[in-house]
């Protein structure tokens, strides 16, 4: 995985450039998420793996409709140096380059049940001034928790849930 996310790096960085000399961030969030996506698939594995496959029969394949020009070209060199299946690897990083220019942080905030939208409000707004960034929070339930929240946004994990603080309770008495 790692090996992957290596090579994937530098394409990844190339694209965003790309899409940001173009002033095109979204597009081409887009063309890569529906690219990775099709990757991803067994059988459009299969299919762009076999040796058979021409550059431009992948590319018409990956390319969703109105994909920028520019992205064409992008498939098409990842076409001749065989790298269309890092396709996820490469949407996951352009998407990290993009939240990191636009100034975003995205954050999950798992709850023991579905919170409502003026207590998930409250937390963007106490992250957001946190992190001094905009916020994009998405939201998991786990019963498990019993009660409260865990919120992990980026590198930073709050963990405010009931099953959290009985076992910081449970080391403490054990200490």
């Amino acid at each position: 995985m790692s090996q992957a996310l290596t090579l994937a790096r530098p394409y990844a960085r190339a694209a965003f450039m790309i899409a940001k000399d173009a002033g095109a961030f979204a597009p081409w969030s887009d063309a890569l998420g529906f690219a990775a996506r099709v990757a991803a698939d067994p059988q459009a594995a299969a299919v762009l793996g076999h040796p058979a496959l021409v550059r431009e029969q992948a590319v018409e394949l990956l390319s969703p409709d109105g994909a920028p020009a520019a992205f064409r070209d992008f498939l098409a060199l990842l076409a001749d140096n065989r790298r269309l299946a890092m396709l996820p690897e490469i949407a996951g990083l352009y998407e990290d380059l993009r939240d990191e220019a636009e100034q975003v942080v995205k954050a999950t905030v798992t709850s023991a049940t579905a919170l409502p939208a003026t207590e998930l409000d409250t937390i963007k707004a106490a992250l957001r001034k946190r992190f001094g960034r905009e916020v994009e929070i998405e939201t998991a339930v786990d019963e498990a928790l019993i009660g409260g929240a865990i919120i992990a946004a980026g590198d930073v994990v709050i963990d405010g849930s009931l099953r959290g603080k009985l076992s910081r309770l449970q080391s403490a008495l054990a200490s």
